[in-house]
């Protein structure tokens, strides 16, 4: 149920065209469906402006596949986060329609494409980094959002990136991925006047110790307008910028 599903069920009851009973009885699975093991949110896209994620670590493809189905019911576009292949395998034996990208470890079951709103730059310091930023790419397009990727730009050759000016200059967020000392964000943030969300990742040698080298950098970042999500996390900072491209490219 998200706002648009919401105002075409309220237009419904007002027209006559449906009773309050059957309204009432589409209603029933709000805010959350109770499967015993999860409670399935399904009114966070109305709240959130997009369906509940599914984030697969710890559960069992029994479990996920349960939960996919009652997303699907309602949504399109139900993402499954940290998705093996097996994983996958069991969605599709499941029947459920998806899409399955192995690098980012991202399930997007019920696929539909959408209309690219404004403009994400989603920006990788190396390719080792790449998992995490398609990760964040891919939620950013089924989120609805126009995504330009930028990869292999790290501080180590930055003319790599100054190559890209104009796109970063264009985006109305960027989205910054990098591990080993994690500066890649803080050179963007000191390049444009737009929000960088900067994403750790775990790659680096020992004393990066798994990404907390990358995360403190970036938290002690001098240049301003720079948030950081943690360690990996590109779903998370995806749909950060997601929320900060909506406002802007719908002004």
């Amino acid at each position: 149920m998200n706002r648009e599903s919401m105002r075409a069920l309220l237009e419904e009851v007002r027209a006559g065209r449906l009773g309050v009973e059957a309204a009432l009885a589409r209603l029933r699975g709000l805010p959350y469906e109770d499967l015993g093991f999860a409670k399935v949110d399904q009114h966070r896209a109305l709240r959130g402006g997009a369906p509940e994620a599914i984030f697969c670590q710890g559960k069992s493809a029994e479990q996920i596949v349960a939960i996919a189905r009652r997303l699907a019911e309602h949504h399109f576009n139900v993402l499954a986060t940290r998705a093996d292949p097996g994983i996958a395998a069991a969605v599709a034996a499941a029947g459920l329609p998806h899409v399955y990208y192995a690098e980012a470890r991202l399930l997007v079951i019920r696929p539909m494409a959408t209309g690219g709103l404004g403009l994400i730059a989603v920006v990788a310091a190396g390719t080792s980094d790449l998992p995490v930023a398609e990760e964040a790419a891919l939620v950013a397009e089924a989120l609805g959002d126009r995504v330009e990727r930028v990869y292999d730009c790290g501080v180590a050759g930055l003319h790599r990136l100054l190559a890209h000016y104009d796109t970063l200059a264009e985006a109305n967020v960027i989205v910054a991925v990098a591990g080993m000392e994690g500066a890649l964000p803080s050179v963007i943030g000191g390049l444009v006047d737009r929000p960088v969300i900067a994403v750790p990742t775990s790659v680096g040698y020992g004393a990066s110790f798994g990404g907390i080298a990358a995360l403190l950098a970036m938290l002690n970042s001098c240049a301003p307008g720079v948030s950081v999500v943690n360690i990996d996390n590109g779903y998370g900072a995806a749909h950060q910028a997601s929320l900060i491209n909506h406002l802007v490219a719908k002004r």
